[in-house]
């Protein structure tokens, strides 16, 4: 019989078995709990030979205000989007979230991880509304690790000094729009652009595996 399981990879050896998903969400307010989730982008990562991420696929759903949704202007003027405009094809959060999981669980499978864990700038606006939609939506296979984020404001503050995404970016080197920004695609795909790099350039300077050491693992900790 032949052995089914994913092959051990890089990826899985690099953070503890998760796979990191950059996400951004573009919404009608700020309250997770009540408000509008209404754009959701999801950017998939992979690892070369050499041991540096590159972004993949770009994932994207619009999606419909659930029944009794808030719905802030100032936020909708923010973003631009206007929530009921038939050109946005938006649909249920549920079949939403669905397709946008589906190939998430797939890349967790074929990169060898247990699990995926979010990235995004200020990942924890981004983590708690996807939580949300997704409690309402019934789903019971989220992929995403319920409370562990990986928060590149935080890193970019660490690597650039400062933490505003547009601004970290052109830091970076990395080019960025701000006519285009504020559409959960684009931002998605800037901020893992923003990540990749950080972690590849710290590995590059030396601080990625340890002195001395290959990955951590659990038992290591």
């Amino acid at each position: 019989m032949s052995d089914k399981s994913p092959k051990p990879t890089a990826m899985a050896a690099r953070f503890r078995g998760y796979l990191p998903v950059v996400v951004d969400v573009e919404t009608g307010g700020f309250n997770h709990r009540t408000d509008a989730l209404l754009e959701v982008a999801a950017v998939l990562l992979d690892m070369d030979e050499d041991g540096n991420l590159h972004r993949t696929e770009t994932l994207v759903q619009h999606i419909e205000p659930f029944e009794g949704a808030n719905l802030e202007q100032s936020a909708l003027d923010f973003t631009g989007i206007d929530p009921w405009s038939l050109d946005r094809e938006a649909v249920p959060e549920r079949e939403g979230l669905s397709e946008l999981f589906g190939p998430i669980r797939k890349a967790i499978k074929t990169q060898g991880c247990k699990r995926a864990i979010l990235v995004g700038h200020n990942a924890t606006f981004d983590h708690n509304f996807l939580f949300a939609a997704s409690h309402r939506a019934d789903i019971k296979r989220n992929p995403f690790h319920p409370f562990s984020t990986f928060d590149t404001a935080t890193l970019a503050g660490l690597a650039y000094g400062h933490t505003v995404l547009a601004t970290a970016c052109k830091l970076a080197g990395i080019p960025f729009s701000n006519r285009e920004a504020h559409a959960a695609a684009y931002d998605a795909e800037k901020t893992a652009d923003l990540f990749c790099g950080i972690v590849n350039r710290w590995k590059a300077l030396g601080g990625y595996p340890p002195p001395g050491h290959g990955p951590v693992s659990d038992e290591e900790e």
